[in-house]
């Protein structure tokens, strides 16, 4: 099946995040929209976080941000789990802290006594807007069952800045899956006003040392925007004051351009860090992203097939193992839903090749 991309000599600029295959083997990038956004800093939530951390404990500290690769750094940055506030190995450990949360939240809000834990979720997110939180498309809480005839059900929900959770027990019915899934996501929205949570200098000059002990850096690097370290240094420094499920909002974007290759061609077409950060820093994942990079893994397939099938599978264990473990879950839910879009796109271009023409 012949490739319906553009030839470079019309293409438009080259910041997109798709790439293709026609004209070479790293690819070359198609257009887009630029919907460019502002975030603003959130003002913090809870009238006393410190009551908080008296009846549940303090928040576990946050995961190190750790560089995979000096250019796609960018995209591996965080890590998979590192939204994900809560990450014991042992999943009585995530249940006992998920239930303390939950029942400290009712102690603050309600009195003692049972919560509604999904109205609870709704009802802080709400919260948040009404005291000045910059959500752009509203407070709404949306939550996802996967389709199932018999359990164990599963939920996703999907927080007002694009977070997502997912149910972590086994759950014999739809409406517990629900609760599940709104139990994790209220636990970590509760922590995510922590003050530890914030980026700060101190945060930031200690990611920055734990990048450069792993890749043997040196200071020079740091200070240096057009070397991987530098970048991600500026990018920390960017959205100091956000909180950590801001900020992974922000890098699953990079995340998935770092999966996608996207990252890599816009490399070799000699785009610079400056511009990737200045281009993808205020974008935000929009359909036309997914359908771009959707479209690329219909090329991968049409040249090796079974491509998607098993990047498919991959991802679908990664989210399953993210899901259990209470982590945060935009990107690989992302990843499988573009996946997902591919397969669609393929079967309609076999559809349209087998109809008869007139």
């Amino acid at each position: 099946m012949e490739s319906n991309l553009l030839p470079d000599s019309i293409r438009p600029p080259r910041l997109q995040p798709g790439i293709g295959f026609g004209s070479g083997p790293t690819g070359t990038l198609r257009s887009s929209s630029l919907r460019p956004g502002v975030t603003v800093p959130i003002a913090p939530l809870l009238p006393s976080p410190a009551s908080l951390a008296a009846s549940c404990g303090p928040p576990p500290p946050p995961p190190p941000l750790q560089l995979h690769s000096l250019y796609g750094g960018l995209g591996a940055g965080l890590g998979p789990g590192a939204a994900g506030h809560c990450n014991p190995g042992n999943p009585a450990v995530l249940k006992e802290a998920v239930e303390a949360v939950v029942r400290s939240f009712a102690k603050h809000t309600q009195g003692y006594g049972r919560v509604n834990v999904v109205e609870a979720l709704q009802e802080f997110w709400q919260m948040k807007l009404s005291r000045g939180a910059d959500l752009r498309n509203g407070a709404l809480v949306v939550y996802e069952m996967v389709p199932s005839n018999s359990p164990p059900y599963v939920c996703y929900v999907s927080l007002p800045g694009g977070s997502c959770f997912g149910s972590f027990q086994f759950c014999p019915t739809k409406a517990e899956a629900r609760r599940s899934a709104a139990k994790i996501a209220l636990m970590n929205s509760v922590f995510n006003e922590h003050p530890s949570r914030r980026i700060t200098d101190a945060f930031i000059e200690k990611s920055v040392c734990e990048a450069l002990a792993s890749f043997n850096g040196n200071r020079e690097e740091a200070d240096n925007p057009n070397t991987g370290i530098g970048a991600f240094r500026f990018m920390l420094e960017s959205n100091k004051g956000k909180s950590m499920l801001e900020f992974q909002e922000l890098m699953t974007v990079f995340q998935l351009l770092h999966w996608n290759g996207s990252l890599k061609a816009m490399r070799e077409r000699q785009c610079s860090r400056q511009e990737v950060l200045a281009h993808y820093s205020h974008r935000a994942l929009d359909d036309d992203m997914r359908t771009q990079m959707a479209a690329d893994w219909v090329n991968r397939e049409q040249s090796v097939a079974g491509t998607i099938g098993q990047e498919l599978a991959s991802t679908e264990r990664e989210l399953e193992d993210a899901r259990l473990a209470g982590r945060e879950l935009r990107f690989y839910k992302e990843k499988k839903d573009i996946l997902m879009l591919a397969v669609g796109q393929l079967n309609s271009a076999n559809t349209c090749s087998t109809l008869p023409s007139h």
